[in-house]
């Protein structure tokens, strides 16, 4: 734990890191028309997701995806602010340096969070449980990797067991059909709750299977069951 004078400046920084990223965009960025835009998730999402794992007093999380490194600098923001003895926040991102140039590391770096953050250069589905054998135990998890079903699905699978019981994994693009099927099997079939109101309706959006549909939330966060379990095979719930 630093001293509350240090704490104040490093989320001072970090905080400024945030501003000029959401008001003026990465220095660099993929060639594809408003890619900043496009794949980072909203300031307002990632100040709510800020608070929620500051009200949580979170002191290790895991994130899938980096990118632009938006949600990344706010969970930065809330471990900075919580203050703990040995914070960590563990990001996994295959494609940092090949396809993102390293903007998002380089955002954290001028953010003074590389000291309490480590990159992972590997698919989720090999880092994951790496990091299980290693014995990691996260207060909470935050996904926006592959929105693909069944990697989504695999990403749920060990973080389940990487979460402690009790603790939170928040999920960017919830709505999105393929990752709104996931999250449901776990839902439905492991006592997951989620918390109601921990995004509120300013960051709803449409679903894409769905353009008529009421909005929902862009990002979802759950509760896991304390203490945690395992069903019987014979109580499958479809989802």
């Amino acid at each position: 734990m630093v001293s509350a004078r240090k704490s104040d400046e490093s989320r001072a920084r970090v905080r400024e890191v945030r501003r000029r990223l959401a008001q003026e965009g990465p220095a660099w960025t993929r060639d594809r028309e408003a890619d900043f835009e496009t794949v980072t998730v909203p300031e307002r999402c990632c100040d709510q997701l800020r608070d929620l794992l500051v009200s949580e007093g979170a002191q290790t999380v895991v994130e899938v995806g980096l990118a632009y490194a938006s949600s990344a600098l706010a969970i930065g923001e809330a471990l900075v602010t919580v203050n703990p003895p040995r914070p960590r926040h563990i990001i996994i991102d295959p494609f940092q340096e090949r396809d993102w140039s390293n903007a998002g590391w380089n955002l954290l770096r001028s953010a003074g969070l590389d000291s309490i953050a480590s990159l992972m250069l590997a698919p989720s589905s090999i880092a994951l449980p790496q990091l299980l054998i290693e014995g990691l135990a996260a207060d909470a998890a935050f996904v926006d990797g592959s929105h693909r079903f069944h990697e989504v699905f695999v990403d749920l699978y060990f973080l389940r067991k990487i979460v402690r019981p009790g603790g939170l994994i928040v999920i960017d693009d919830a709505c999105a059909p393929s990752v709104l099927t996931a999250v449901r099997y776990y839902e439905r079939n492991l006592g997951w709750t989620v918390i109601p109101d921990a995004f509120p309706s300013e960051s709803r959006t449409t679903v894409a299977a769905d353009p008529q549909a009421e909005p929902l939330p862009r990002c979802k966060a759950i509760r896991l069951p304390d203490p945690s379990f395992e069903p019987p095979f014979e109580e499958f719930h479809a989802f």
